[in-house]
Formats: C-alpha cells, sequence, structure tokens
C-alpha cells in the first residue's frame, strides 16, 4: 500500500530566490587642473559622496573629464547548496533519513535539503485545521464549539481522537487534497482511509503549508492565521520539542510528529513551524523516518533545525562583511 502511494507522489523543490552580495565602488576624475590638483568624487554602495584632493604631478593633455569604475561582485550564494553543506554536519547513523526546509520570512528567501517523501505523522494536524478553516471561509460559517474543541486538543495535545473526527469533518484524503490544491501543495497526498498519519508529504510543501499558516499571502484569512498560530504557540510541555531548538529563545510556534511504524519498528519524527532568532522569524520543516527510537529521532530532527536556520544567520554575518568590504573600497578609492 506504501509503495503504491508513494509511487503516486508528485515531488518539487520549493522556489526560492538566492541571495547576491555585491561589494561596488565607483570613481570618478572630476578635473586636472595645471596647478596639479585632481578632485576625486568616490561614491559607495550606498550613494553617500565624498570629494578629496591631492597634489599630482603637472598634467599634460588639457582639463578633462575622465572617468573610470571599478566593480567587484561577489557570486550569487546558492542556499540550497549551503544548506546542503550545513546538513554535513548532522549526525545521521543506520536506517536513518532526513529531509530539511527553512523560509526566512522578511525576506522570503528559501533553502531546502532533500526531496524524498515522508509519513506526515502528527504533522498533518496543522493541514486538517488548515483545511477545515478554509473549507468555513468558503461557506462563509465559523467553526462550532465542538469543532474548536477538537481543534484546541488536536493541535496542543497532538490527542488522535480529535484528528479523526476533523479528519471525517474535512472528508478524509479528498478534503485535505482539495485543500492543498488551493494552499499550492504539490507533493502531498493524504492517507488512505481513517490513516491520517501516513498522509505523504515533503519537507518543501511543509513550507508552503506554513507560509499559509504564518505568511500574509494565504488563502487563510488573517484570523484564521492567527487562530491556528496561537494554538501552535501553546503546545504542551512535553512537546515542545524539535524546531524550537533552533529558536533563540520563547520564540517559536511548532506542531511535532512521531511514529513507530508496526511494518520496520522504526520510527517517523517531524517537526514544522516558526522560530525566532534576534528578531528575525523563519519558517522550517524537517521530516526523518528510520530512527531506530523516539529520542534519536528528536535528536536528529533538532541538530538538522539548528543546520537549517544556520543558513540564514551564518549569511547575516557574510552580509555585514559585504558591506563591511564596500565601504572599505569606497575609502580607499577617496585617499
Amino acid at each position: 500500500m506504501e509503495s503504491s502511494r508513494a509511487a503516486r507522489r508528485r515531488a518539487r523543490r520549493f522556489p526560492r530566490r538566492p541571495l547576491m552580495y555585491t561589494a561596488l565602488a565607483c570613481v570618478t576624475v572630476v578635473g586636472a587642473t595645471a596647478g596639479g590638483t585632481v578632485y576625486v568624487k568616490a561614491r559607495a554602495h550606498s550613494g553617500s559622496t565624498v570629494v578629496s584632493s591631492a597634489a599630482t604631478p603637472e598634467v599634460s593633455s588639457s582639463s578633462a573629464t575622465t572617468t573610470e569604475e571599478a566593480a567587484v561582485a561577489e557570486p550569487v550564494v546558492d542556499l540550497d547548496e549551503r544548506l546542503a553543506d550545513a546538513m554535513t554536519s548532522v549526525g545521521v547513523t543506520g536506517e536513518q533519513k532526513v529531509s530539511a526546509a527553512v523560509l526566512d520570512l522578511e525576506s522570503g528567501d528559501s533553502a531546502v535539503h532533500g526531496d524524498g517523501a515522508f509519513d506526515t505523522a502528527s504533522i498533518v494536524k496543522v493541514d486538517i485545521l488548515a483545511a477545515l478553516l478554509l473549507r468555513h471561509q468558503e461557506a462563509g460559517t465559523r467553526l462550532s464549539a465542538r469543532e474548536k474543541a477538537y481543534a484546541t486538543t488536536m493541535i496542543e495535545n497532538s490527542d488522535n481522537a480529535s484528528a479523526s473526527a476533523l479528519w471525517d469533518a474535512i472528508g478524509r484524503a479528498a478534503g485535505l487534497d482539495a485543500a492543498n490544491e488551493t494552499f499550492g501543495l504539490t507533493g502531498t497526498e493524504g492517507g488512505d482511509g481513517a490513516l491520517w498519519g501516513l498522509t505523504l508529504t515533503t519537507a518543501a510543501d511543509q513550507l508552503t503549508l506554513l507560509q499559509q499558516v504564518f505568511g500574509d499571502d494565504s488563502k487563510l484569512s488573517e484570523a484564521s492565521r492567527s487562530y491556528l498560530q496561537g494554538l501552535m504557540g501553546r503546545i504542551e510541555a512535553d512537546q515542545q520539542w524539535g524546531v524550537s531548538a533552533a529558536a533563540d529563545g520563547s520564540g517559536w510556534a511548532l506542531k511535532n510528529g512521531w511514529l513507530p511504524r508496526s511494518t520496520t519498528g522504526l520510527w517517523d519524527v517531524n517537526s514544522i513551524g516558526r522560530v525566532s532568532v534576534d528578531g528575525r522569524a523563519y519558517l522550517v520543516a524537517v521530516l526523518s523516518n528510520g530512527n531506530s527510537t523516539q529520542a534519536k529521532g528528536i535528536s536528529l530532527v533538532e541538530a538538522a533545525a539548528k543546520a537549517a536556520v544556520s543558513v540564514f544567520t551564518a549569511e547575516d554575518a557574510s552580509a555585514a562583511a559585504s558591506v563591511s568590504a564596500s565601504a572599505d573600497a569606497a575609502s580607499a578609492a577617496a585617499r
């Protein structure tokens, strides 16, 4: 059953916008006089202007304006490659497999490592609630008191009975797949029958789902997004692991999933959510399987989440160095 469903999945890579850091220094010789003074206008990348003068040997040619520009551009940063490099520090042993995706909410830049499909386990509960909220939006109705109770225990406590009730409410896999088509997920397929935990998904698709929950460009209304975000920010204490390990404090909202597979005796362990680092928000999705224990799966997921976020926290330092180099180049040209 699983192999035939896996063959039908549609994997994709998450669109991203690569970062480019460019250092630019322009030097313009404004004029030369018979007295031998040359006025130099230096323009840094920011557009600031500095004018200085210095004595030079006599210029034999008549006064004329000469312009010379020097530009130094660093290569485009491949964020997927940077994430792949960061993931080499994550210890994968035995039959473990892991895929990760990260997005900087401010810039919209993202990176994905691995495009295989994984069982969702309980992270699908975010998708189930998103699908239910979308159905109510389209019908112009609100969640019932019973649905709210199910939603709270499903997300905050990862209650399976509540998930099953709402899985039925959205029309099971058909309803989930229809909502995901609206949301833009292309590599996710709802589980057969009542088996919502065996929904197949990719890290890239989970990043797309997280954008629907936390981003402004979403098919979900602001009220729906706020409601889901609130539940994901109140996960019970013994489930506050996973992508939250990449945050620099309490700034996180998440949903985890864990499932021991009866066919292999190995664990699926997943985590998705939003984390904050130095006041900046990142969306992170980490999927894994083949873990010999739940604890080892959690350690793997947390290490991968930290590696994913480092793609951007390390990039901030690179950007600062680039700006500094640009300023130094402009200053040197002005002297």
